[in-house]
């Protein structure tokens, strides 16, 4: 139990350093975000990194791995997935960095 609790913790703090400084991961903006334009797109990418929506009911698993916010007169949605290290196939421990590939997907509600 106290392992899971830690974890979770290691996710999320993880999860966090790639929202809000797009360190250790891929960043994956979709065609409806590419097609914003550069000055939108950083608007976008700052209210990601500054989101702080987190509640039980859109974080049941407290990892920071999803949000859903208003931005730039857009319904944006972020994502964070976990890869193995070679993208083949899902991470067996998000908590570790060693074998994990972070991917921070950001999309326009409507492209979901």
């Amino acid at each position: 139990m106290l392992t899971t609790v830690l974890d979770v913790d290691r996710t999320r703090a993880l999860n966090d350093i790639l929202r809000r400084s797009l360190s250790g991961g891929i960043l994956m903006l979709t065609a409806g975000v590419i097609a914003l334009g550069r000055e939108r797109q950083q608007v976008i990418l700052d209210a990601v990194a500054a989101y702080d929506g987190f509640t039980p009911d859109n974080d049941p698993r407290g990892e920071h791995d999803f949000g859903a916010l208003e931005v730039a007169g857009e319904r944006v949605f972020f994502k964070i997935d976990y890869y193995d290290r070679g993208l083949k196939g899902h991470s067996p421990d998000p908590a570790d960095s060693s074998i994990t590939t972070r991917m921070l997907t950001i999309m326009l509600a409507g492209e979901y």
